[in-house]
């Protein structure tokens, strides 16, 4: 029990989920390249966003043969041109754990009015997997991000199914092993595990993604910046790198630094050693301290991204606004900045883990952690 001031403290602060810790090597000296004041469309334009998908396919092994298109709206714009692009072939089930899944499965149900199948579970649990049925368009996050949720693999997944497979992977990408051949719609932002800017986001067709593109139209009108097929033809440039609408040069140089760093550390497989050391120290926290838990039930669906954590301590009388004062403590010292839970979420909090944060950063959080519960103990 830490009940004195810990000597040390984290280099870097920042564990929010987003927008996430820039790498460890970021300067902005580093942004020199972009080709400020020029069209998107000119050549050196093309060049960059060209860049930024062909890289992002190298990093996480996406294969040869699916789209990789960088779209307005960060990941919420990338679901929502694939849910109003997509859906209404044939049925729909939506898998819901946590607070993003449940928003597309209110849009789905609200907005888009289809007759849905929507499998829900608590906060820290996952549906059963088991009973999903993939004749039909299946939809959900592969982690949790306000739940510290994931799911454990793609062995659920039918490989003959007749659905579409929908996958919200924005803060799973770049820190766990993603089964292309398991998914054909995937979608994530720069500012999650690489620590990007905000505003831009990424969707990845896998051919059966783009057959459903070409062959139906859904029945309602889609906007222009939704709007992927033209005469029922995919709009190939979309895909190499001509975006529906401007993207922001600065933020693609920025993203391209990122893909930079992440060879650094050894691609894929050295991203996911990072985020797994990272969230390990917390588990084992966890586990050596009666008064915190982690949210997620099962240790095999635990995020290593993004880790949240309850407080189960029984002296504590409002759990929310402990949870808040801890946060704002914690804020207050500098030694953690934005780590209350989700809003939606149950009261406690969410530390991101992922491959940009630096493990002695974890490591000298853990005593503050210790330190700010009894001190609020203390106060109560």
């Amino acid at each position: 029990m830490v009940t004195e001031t810990p000597a040390a403290r984290p280099a870097n602060p920042r564990f929010s989920s987003g927008p996430c810790a820039k790498n460890p090597t970021f300067t902005l000296d580093k942004l020199a390249d972009a080709p400020l004041g020029r069209s998107h469309r000119a050549a050196v334009g093309k060049e960059k966003l060209l860049a930024a998908i062909e890289g992002t396919r190298e990093i996480l092994g996406i294969p040869a043969d699916y789209r990789i298109g960088i779209v307005p709206g960060s990941d919420t714009g990338a679901v929502e041109m694939a849910l109003w692009s997509m859906l209404g072939a044939r049925g729909v089930e939506m898998l819901v754990w946590e607070s993003f899944g449940a928003g597309w499965a209110t849009d789905v149900t609200k907005q888009l009015k289809l007759d849905a199948v929507v499998k829900t579970a608590e906060y820290g649990q996952l549906p059963d997997l088991a009973s999903v049925d993939f004749t039909n368009d299946v939809v959900f996050t592969w982690n949790g991000t306000t739940s510290g949720v994931r799911v454990p693999d793609g062995d659920w997944i039918a490989a003959d199914r007749e659905g579409l497979t929908f996958c919200d992977a924005t803060s799973a990408a770049f820190a766990m092993d993603l089964p292309w051949d398991k998914l054909d719609v995937t979608t994530f932002s720069w500012q999650k595990v690489l620590g990007g800017e905000a505003a831009h986001g990424m969707l990845v067709l896998s051919p059966r993604a783009v057959e459903r593109l070409e062959s139906y139209t859904p029945a309602w009108p889609l906007p222009k910046i939704f709007r992927m097929t033209k005469g029922g033809k995919l709009i190939e440039g979309i895909f190499r790198g001509e975006t529906i609408n401007t993207p922001s040069m600065l933020a693609v140089e920025d993203y391209l630094v990122a893909l930079d760093w992440a060879r650094s550390v050894g691609g894929l497989k050295g991203l996911i050693a990072r985020a797994d050391a990272n969230a390990k120290a917390i588990f084992d926290f966890c586990d050596a301290t009666p008064w915190i838990a982690n949210l997620a039930e099962t240790e095999a669906t635990r995020s290593n991204t993004s880790v949240c954590l309850k407080f189960t301590d029984e002296r504590i009388a409002d759990g929310a606004a402990f949870a808040k004062a801890v946060a704002k403590r914690l804020e207050k010292e500098g030694v953690a900045y934005d780590v209350g839970a989700y809003r939606d979420a149950p009261a406690g909090l969410r530390i991101w883990c992922g491959g940009t944060v630096e493990t002695a950063d974890v490591d000298a959080l853990l005593p503050w952690l210790d330190w700010a519960f009894n001190a609020e103990i203390a106060d109560q």
